[in-house]
């Protein structure tokens, strides 16, 4: 099997795909076939949502040509979680963090939903 393979199976010891599957606790917000979204546990601003697809990529860098539909999905229900909180006219970040320096600590695809506050550029 290829590594692009393996990502793409459920993994047993991933902590989103706990959540996914109800194994572990979240505060969930939003769920469809394609995505699970939930309030991160430690949040960075008011509105801190991931969105993670359902379908297990460890991320950015091991994402495939079929997962540009996920990608670009994931960006759409963003944009329809931030007009539900109110923040869509006056901002919002979303935000993939690919790899140990970039602050990514869970290898399984997932974007932020930020806002509710100023923030400042650049990020970090």
């Amino acid at each position: 099997m290829t590594q692009l393979a393996w990502t793409m199976l459920p993994m047993s010891n991933c902590l989103f795909c706990k959540i996914i599957k109800g194994e572990l606790p979240s505060k969930k917000v939003y769920e469809d076939e394609k995505v699970y979204a939930f309030h991160d546990i430690n949040p960075g601003a008011p509105t801190h949502i991931l969105i993670v697809p359902k379908r297990h990529v460890s991320g950015v860098n091991t994402a495939s040509h079929e997962d540009a539909e996920i990608i670009g999905y994931s960006h759409l229900i963003a944009a329809k979680l931030a007009k539900e909180r109110g923040i869509d006219d006056s901002g919002y970040r979303t935000v993939y963090n690919v790899g140990p320096d970039a602050g990514q600590s869970v290898f399984h695809l997932h974007l932020h939903l930020i806002g509710g506050r100023r923030m400042s550029w650049p990020p970090g």
